[in-house]
């Protein structure tokens, strides 16, 4: 069996996992190392896992090269969550022909980040 995990560096570790903690209710499941500064920490979301890694030479903002959806129950308000997070929300969100709500929004670091809901 084959699965992905979508890693994302960050020159600010502590400041992205409390954005996805905040946003979409992430919980810490690793963290290395155990002791001192840390390297690399994976976020439990739902069924699927998130890793992100400290590297302080991480350019961030444009150009977005890789985009995150998460699936949530409330595209709306979590939008204000997303602001006082640190995150960025350039736009309203929006109803797809293909039958979901989706608010493209930017974490702290400029990577997107789709909230979706099916309609």
């Amino acid at each position: 069996m084959t699965s992905i995990q979508p890693v994302v560096s960050t020159p600010d570790l502590p400041r992205l996992r409390a954005f996805y903690e905040r946003v979409l209710g992430a919980t810490q499941t690793l963290r290395v190392p155990d002791d001192g500064p840390e390297f690399f920490v994976e976020l439990r979301i739902g069924d699927t896992a998130l890793g992100i890694v400290q590297n302080d030479a991480t350019e961030t903002g444009s150009p977005v090269r890789i985009i995150l959806s998460a699936d949530v129950a409330d595209v709306d308000a979590l939008l204000p969550v997303v602001e006082s997070a640190g995150g960025t929300v350039p736009g309203k969100p929006n109803d797809m022909p293909w039958g979901q709500r989706v608010a493209h929004v930017l974490d702290p670091d400029g990577n997107m980040l789709n909230l979706t809901r099916p309609i």
